[in-house]
């Protein structure tokens, strides 16, 4: 579970991830094979935060609280070469993330933490910046937060919440919060319509500014009263940036607070 707006460094730390704890893994998993039932389709919305109301209200009452899963993770270098590395992550919602690569040992981590994030490389000092994983905000938060917390947070990230239009994705029809129709410039998170989970984002590039980035959420399947997308991928400009495959995941496994704090690592 990447963030968009952190690619870059994350690709300079050689990679990142959240990570599951040996002890949030002994928990007992509530995941579920069943997909979530449709709703009867409510009215058209006319804002962003009309999107973000009825994905909060589909799921408030059901979507899971904390999340860990193993990633594995394919970043694609500037010469072409290609990295993998094996990532593990745990959240917990909303706005907490931990990222461990390679060993659940917290030495090599990335920890969001609302609108922070901190991160060190081999047991070495934290290294604490003033950014938010925006992907934790649209595929998990939006569930477990007020609606109108969700928009102010989008809205600090570039999005504009005045603008709704529709489309299709893979078949699927969407809502596009933040472009008119057509509009394939302007930043902006697609939803699907009949789920109300995100699966995609169109933004300014992030290693070439001058390119458009496309970030997607795909592979959804059911889980814990909720869903969780189990691959993501990241394009520029149509070149693949990372793709990220997720394995092992767990629903509401017990995991403490502390276990993001990084004063705690």
């Amino acid at each position: 579970m990447r963030a968009l707006r952190l690619a870059v460094p994350f690709l300079s730390f050689a990679g990142a991830a959240c990570a599951s704890s040996p002890a949030a893994t002994r928990g007992t998993v509530a995941s579920s094979s069943t997909a979530p039932a449709a709703a009867s389709a409510p009215a058209a919305p006319a804002t962003g935060l009309d999107v973000l109301r009825l994905m909060h209200d589909r799921y408030a009452a059901t979507w899971y609280h904390t999340l860990t899963f193993t990633q594995a993770t394919e970043i694609t270098l500037p010469n072409d070469s290609v990295v993998r590395q094996t990532w593990y992550e745990t959240g917990m919602i909303p706005g907490l993330l931990r990222i461990d690569r390679g060993a659940r040992d917290g030495r090599n981590a990335i920890v969001f933490r609302g609108d922070s994030t901190y991160s060190r490389r081999d047991g070495g000092p934290w290294r604490a910046a003033r950014s938010r994983n925006v992907l934790m905000t649209l595929g998990f938060d939006v569930y477990g937060q007020a609606p109108e917390e969700s928009a102010r947070v989008l809205g600090e990230e570039g999005y504009d919440l005045s603008r709704v239009s529709t489309a299709t994705w893979e078949g699927r029809p969407v809502y596009v919060v933040g472009a008119a129709a057509g509009d394939s410039t302007s930043t902006q998170f697609w939803v699907d319509r009949e789920r109300l989970v995100y699966v995609r984002s169109l933004e300014r590039g992030l290693r070439d500014t001058t390119q458009r980035a496309e970030i997607v959420f795909g592979a959804y399947a059911p889980l814990g009263g909720g869903w969780i997308a189990k691959e993501v991928t990241v394009r520029e400009g149509g070149r693949m940036l990372q793709r990220e495959t997720y394995t092992d995941v767990r629903a509401d496994v017990p995991v403490s607070a502390e276990f993001f704090d990084p004063a705690k690592m």
